[in-house]
C-alpha cells in the first residue's frame, strides 16, 4: 500500500475528514487468500455461533461518534445516520433470527426415495459497497453471507469508506476483510480466482464492468443497479399531508442520491396545480438543506463537486423550476443543491428518461390509468415503483402491471421497506436479491444428496438407462 485515498467533508469544502490506504492488486490477493482460508474453519462452525457474532457486532451500532463521522464523510443529515446505524444492527439481528430456519437442511424421504437438501457456502465473497447508505449496504451482504458460513473481502466506496471500515472490523478476527481504492481495487477483487461470489450496489455504468468481469470469471453476482423509479398517482389519491410528506422524503432523502428514491411524478391531468401545491407546501414542513451536524436539517449536499454541476446542470435543461423546502446554510460552503420540482416537460426531458440521482424531481401529467402504466414502464430500468390510491384494492391491481422489482404503496422508499420483503430490480437495475428469506439464500448453494426409491432395498429397480419416472 504506497497511496492513501482523502476524503473531504461536502458540506465544508477543505475539511480533511480522514483518509484511508488505497489497496493494490497484491494487497487484494493478500486478503482474498486470508479470508478464503478462514472460510474454511468458518463454514465448519455451528450455526449458532454464527449468528451470535451478528448479535454481538449488531449491539455496537449504536454508536454517536460514528453517526458524527458517517455525517461528515458523506454529507447525509447525522439524524439521519443514526437512523442507519441502528437498521443495521435491526437488519442483522433479523438475520440471525431467520438464518436457523432457512438455512437448515430439508430432508424428505418418502415413497419417491430420500432426498437431503444442503445449504452450502460459497467461501470467499467479494461485496463491493457504494457511499449513499454505507454502511446498511455492506450489511445487507456480510450478515447473510456470514450466517451461511461464508467470510467477506469488502470494497467500501472511497466517497464514504471511514464509518463503514471501523464497524467491519467489529465481525470477529479474520471473517470481514476491508480493502480500499478506486475501480483498479475492484476489478482486482471481482476478477480473483478465489473469489466464489460478488455482491455489487451501485450504479449501472460499474455494474456492467463488475458483471461482465464476474461473468469470465464464472462467478455468480448480485447486482442492485440503478431506478428511474416512478410515483404514479392515481385519479382518486389523496393529497393529505402525511401523504405528501412522505413522498417529498421519498424524492429528497439523501438528496435524491438514492437508487430507489421517487424520481418521476406522475399526476391526473387537471390536478397538477393541486398537487403542485400540496408538494411545495409539504417541502416546507420537511425538507430543510443545511450542514449535515444541525439537528434540524434533512437535506444535505450531494456527494461531490461534479454531482452539483450535473444536477444543476439538469435543472436547467429545460421546464420551469419550483425551489422547495428552506435554506439554513450558506450554499456556498459545500456542494448544496436546492431540491427543485420541475413542471413543463414531456418524456423525452433528460431529467425524464433518464436517472437524475439528485435533488430535482419532474411533475408530469397523464390522461388515462392505461397511458400512464406505458409511459412509466418505459425505459430499461425497472428498480422500484409507487402506487398512490384511497382504494388498496386499486393500487394493488395497478401494482402488478409495473415492471418494477419493489413497489410501493401509499409511500416511497425506506418508509416502504421490509425486512421480509425481498428487493431488487428487473430489467436493467440488476438480478439477485437483498433483504427476506432470498437475500439469506443468495449466499447459500443448494446441494443435493438423493437416493431414488427404486434402487432403495425393496424397490423395483429399473434399466440402468432409464429417465426418471
Amino acid at each position: 500500500m504506497s497511496a492513501w485515498l482523502d476524503r473531504e467533508n461536502p458540506a465544508r469544502l477543505g475539511e480533511l475528514v480522514g483518509r484511508v490506504p488505497v489497496a493494490d492488486a497484491p494487497d487484494v490477493d493478500e486478503a482474498v487468500r486470508a479470508a478464503d482460508a478462514a472460510q474454511r474453519s468458518w463454514a465448519r462452525t455451528p450455526l449458532a455461533e454464527r449468528v451470535r457474532v451478528l448479535r454481538e457486532a449488531s449491539a455496537t451500532f449504536d454508536d454517536e461518534d460514528l453517526a458524527v463521522l458517517l455525517a461528515r464523510e458523506s454529507g447525509k443529515p447525522v439524524g439521519d445516520c443514526r437512523g442507519e446505524l441502528r437498521f443495521s444492527g435491526v437488519f442483522l439481528n433479523w438475520v440471525a433470527d431467520r438464518a436457523p430456519e432457512v438455512l437448515a437442511d430439508v430432508e424428505t424421504d418418502d415413497a419417491a426415495g430420500r432426498l437431503l437438501l444442503r445449504r452450502r457456502p460459497y467461501g470467499a465473497v467479494a461485496a463491493i459497497t457504494p457511499w449513499n447508505a454505507p454502511v446498511i449496504l455492506a450489511m445487507l451482504k456480510v450478515g447473510p453471507a456470514l450466517a451461511a458460513g461464508n467470510t467477506v473481502v469488502v470494497k467500501p466506496s472511497p466517497l464514504a469508506p471511514l464509518a463503514v471500515s471501523e464497524l467491519l472490523g467489529r465481525f470477529g478476527d479474520g471473517l470481514v476483510r476491508v480493502v480500499h481504492g478506486e475501480a483498479g481495487t475492484g476489478a482486482a477483487l471481482v476478477g480473483h480466482p478465489l473469489v466464489r461470489k460478488v455482491a455489487f450496489t451501485g450504479g449501472e455504468g460499474a455494474g456492467r464492468a463488475i458483471g461482465a468481469l464476474a461473468g469470465r470469471m464464472i462467478t455468480p453476482a448480485v447486482l442492485e443497479l440503478g431506478g428511474n423509479d416512478p410515483a404514479v398517482l392515481l385519479p382518486d389519491a389523496e393529497f393529505t399531508d402525511d401523504a405528501m410528506d412522505r413522498l417529498v422524503m421519498g424524492c429528497f432523502q439523501t438528496s435524491g442520491q438514492v437508487c430507489m428514491a421517487a424520481k418521476r411524478l406522475y399526476v391526473p391531468a387537471g390536478r397538477e396545480a393541486e398537487f403542485r401545491d400540496a408538494f411545495t407546501a409539504a417541502a416546507r414542513r420537511v425538507v430543510v438543506l443545511g450542514d449535515p451536524l444541525d439537528e434540524e436539517t434533512t437535506v444535505g449536499p450531494v456527494i461531490t463537486a461534479g454531482a452539483a454541476e450535473r444536477i444543476r446542470a439538469l435543472i436547467a435543461s429545460g421546464g420551469e423550476p419550483v425551489p422547495l423546502g428552506r435554506v439554513a446554510c450558506d450554499l456556498e460552503r459545500g456542494h448544496y443543491v436546492r431540491p427543485t420540482l420541475l413542471t413543463g416537460l414531456d418524456d423525452s426531458s433528460p431529467v425524464v428518461a433518464d436517472e437524475q440521482f439528485g435533488p430535482v424531481v419532474p411533475l408530469l401529467a397523464y390522461s388515462t390509468t392505461e397511458e400512464v402504466l406505458a409511459r412509466a414502464n418505459a425505459g430499461e430500468l425497472g428498480l422500484g415503483a409507487s402506487v398512490w390510491s384511497a382504494d388498496e384494492d386499486r393500487a394493488f391491481d395497478f401494482a402488478r402491471r409495473f415492471e418494477a422489482g419493489f413497489t410501493f404503496v401509499n409511500t416511497h422508499g425506506r418508509t416502504g421497506m421490509a425486512l421480509r420483503a425481498p428487493f431488487g430490480g428487473v430489467k436493467r437495475s440488476g438480478h439477485g436479491r437483498e433483504y427476506g428469506d432470498e437475500g439469506i439464500l443468495e449466499y447459500a448453494q443448494t446441494c443435493s444428496v438423493h437416493a431414488p426409491a427404486a434402487f432403495r432395498a425393496g424397490g423395483g429397480g429399473m434399466a440402468a438407462a432409464a429417465y426418471p419416472g
